[in-house]
């Protein structure tokens, strides 16, 4: 059982990575594209916007990736409070539902005799 949230975990993370680095190397892409519409640029201007570029786009996304990571944890939260009252909820419901159908029951036979 622990051998098994351990291999979940080390997946997690592993698609984390390899999520992560894509996102890194489209913002590199962005940059080279970007820098490519400005051909009058030196190597050494180049490199510094898309330096610069790719660390404004990775920056932008990590900031993006913290709101949407703690909003899912809010949501987690208030959607596991819902289902547990939904729960309760159910469950008064059939317990309800089955003391009524064995007092039904229970009249009948009394009434039958």
């Amino acid at each position: 059982m622990e051998h098994d949230k351990d291999s979940a975990r080390g997946l997690a993370q592993l698609e984390g990575y390899l999520l992560w680095n894509a996102e890194v190397e489209d913002a590199r892409r962005r940059a080279v594209r970007f820098t490519d519409q400005l051909p009058w640029l030196t190597r050494a201007q180049r490199e510094d916007v898309e330096r610069a570029y790719t660390a404004d786009r990775v920056a932008a996304c990590r900031e993006t990736l913290i709101r949407v990571s703690e909003r899912a944890s809010e949501l987690r939260g208030e959607y596991s409070e819902r289902y547990h009252q939904l729960r309760k909820r159910c469950l008064a419901a059939v317990v309800l539902a089955v003391g009524a159908v064995s007092g039904a029951c229970a009249a009948l036979t009394v009434l039958a005799r």
